[in-house]
């Protein structure tokens, strides 16, 4: 074990609260939000369960990490919700002047399309 991991390995949670690892030294069994949206999965409401510390620019760097046991799936959106925002893009891409649906953002700096403005 390096003097950088060393620093950083807490399993118990002693030195930092709760169990910490060094980078790529977590056990299985643990995920980090992202690795839970690869898989579908959220955290679903659980505390923070551990945690990976490393140097990094700045300072000491942290990613917290979720049980998989715990883990939820994504809810996904239902059709009506998927319609309203639809129906909001749509609002946001027409122009006010003119009515037409852009297929870009109406600038809200202007509040019109390019062309009009």
């Amino acid at each position: 074990m390096g003097r950088i991991r060393a620093a950083f390995y807490d399993p118990t949670g002693d030195r930092y609260g709760i169990p910490t690892f060094w980078w790529w030294g977590a056990p299985a069994g643990y995920a980090t939000r992202r690795q839970l949206r690869e898989r579908g999965l959220c955290p679903g409401g659980q505390p923070i369960a551990a945690q990976i510390m490393w140097r990094g620019v700045g300072g000491v760097r942290a990613a917290y990490l979720y049980r998989l046991d715990l883990a939820r799936p994504k809810r996904t959106a239902t059709p009506a919700v998927r319609a309203a925002l639809d129906k909001a893009m749509t609002a946001r891409r027409t122009c006010s002047t003119c009515r037409t649906v852009r297929p870009y953002c109406i600038p809200r700096s202007l509040g019109e399309c390019l062309e009009c403005a």
